[in-house]
């Protein structure tokens, strides 16, 4: 892993019109950096502003106060650097798989063999060359997410935002999911952001864990995840260090002093 830092967030401020006409704060003065090929995951209370945090890294939305930077460089509306995955894989129904993994590549406007050469690398990188023909309402709902993940890495950005990929599966799935995606990233040295609600995904995934207070959102702890295999979550899962490292983002969320509902969003 370089010092280059890939993804900034200085002093960022964001504040939305209420309909009482006053102004309410979603995340309040953070301030952190990614660097190369690092994966950071951002976990907090619901509400507290993380998405937000990712709709301004990817130039969706303008802080009120503050800048994101990606490549030092200021955001400043959607580029071509910043890839977004979602929950729901949003696919397009009416385009094949290998349509669909072509789509970001084909707004860029590449040549059609490009495309189609980075395509069809993903899908066989996720075990889905045999699909490449079919249909997204043909496939299951973890091969969409694969499509989606593919599709995500076809744009090769500087940096991918991951807002709770995996959360639309069951959780076996989810577990192959989270080492293909972790595989991925390591393959391509590529840099991301997660956002997790899930405290052991957000552990055996990330090299560092941010960790969101409520509403308006700050960073108010930072972990560093010294466990071996980021390349292998589910071989993560069984050192003996993740229980220790769960529990203090629990103290940190207050899920262990807190009620069903608290625990829930935590």
């Amino acid at each position: 892993m370089s010092d280059v830092v890939r993804l900034e967030f200085r002093n960022v401020t964001m504040r939305f019109m209420a309909t009482s006409g006053k102004g309410l704060a979603a995340v309040a003065e953070v301030s952190f950096a990614v660097r190369d090929g690092e994966v950071v995951a951002l976990i907090g209370p619901s509400g507290c502003g993380k998405s937000t945090l990712l709709n301004i890294g990817s130039g969706l939305y303008t802080p009120s106060e503050g800048e994101a930077l990606v490549d030092g460089a200021r955001v400043q509306g959607p580029n071509r650097h910043v890839a977004f995955m979602l929950q729901k894989d949003l696919l397009l129904p009416w385009r094949t798989v290998l349509e669909n993994v072509m789509f970001g590549v084909e707004i860029q406007r590449l040549p059609l063999p490009e495309r189609r050469r980075r395509a069809l690398g993903l899908l066989e990188n996720f075990n889905l060359a045999e699909f490449a023909g079919h249909y997204p309402h043909q496939l299951s709902g973890g091969m969409r997410q694969r499509v989606a993940l593919a599709r995500t890495l076809a744009v090769d950005p500087s940096v991918l935002l991951l807002d709770e990929p995996f959360s639309a599966v069951d959780a076996q799935t989810r577990m192959v999911l989270q080492r293909e995606l972790a595989q991925s990233l390591k393959r391509a040295g590529k840099t991301a952001l997660l956002i997790t609600h899930d405290l052991l995904e957000a552990v055996t995934l990330s090299d560092r864990v941010l960790v969101m207070s409520r509403r308006p959102g700050r960073i108010i702890d930072e972990i560093r995840v010294e466990l071996p295999q980021r390349d292998d979550p589910i071989a993560r899962r069984e050192a003996p260090r993740v229980n220790d490292y769960v529990a203090r983002l629990m103290d940190q969320l207050d899920i262990s002093h807190a009620g069903p509902e608290a625990g829930a969003s935590a």
